[in-house]
């Protein structure tokens, strides 16, 4: 008889764990920067040279490419495990919580009461999905124990 982790080994070729948290800071890096320079741009104060809108276009679209990177190495190399999604969450914690007090000094210096809005929320739904992830993973184990 197997074992359960006989038989998740068996389910696909698994990614070493520095390249699926290499995928993740990826993905959460151009998450985060796409959130903070796409918040930049929105609130600069008057009108814009066009090579400026260029230039955050660029950027913006740099973040993303970034962040579609790493969700294709999460989602074409390895599943995501239980632990895995527990990490990933964590990692959108700390994230969201950076790109949070970004947003806030940024909304002290330019007097624009929306991005005080955006950094919390942005804690606040990477806060729920670690949640979850915790919930799912005890669920997990439990099961696993109860299997053994």
């Amino acid at each position: 008889m197997n074992s359960p982790d006989d038989i998740i080994a068996k389910l696909s070729p698994v990614l070493s764990p520095w390249r699926r948290v290499g995928g993740l800071v990826a993905l959460l890096a151009g998450l985060a920067g796409a959130v903070a320079l796409g918040s930049l741009w929105l609130t600069e104060p008057g009108p814009l040279p066009d090579r400026l809108h260029v230039g955050f276009a660029l950027l913006l679209a740099l973040c993303l490419a970034w962040a579609g990177y790493g969700g294709w190495v999460l989602a074409r190399r390895t599943p995501m495990f239980a632990l895995d999604r527990v990490v990933a969450g964590w990692l959108a914690v700390a994230a969201s919580t950076m790109t949070a007090v970004f947003l806030a000094v940024v909304g002290v210096v330019r007097d624009t009461p929306v991005l005080f809005v955006v950094g919390p929320l942005c804690v606040a739904v990477a806060a729920v999905v670690t949640f979850l992830a915790h919930r799912r993973r005890n669920a997990l184990l439990r099961r696993k124990a109860e299997l053994s």
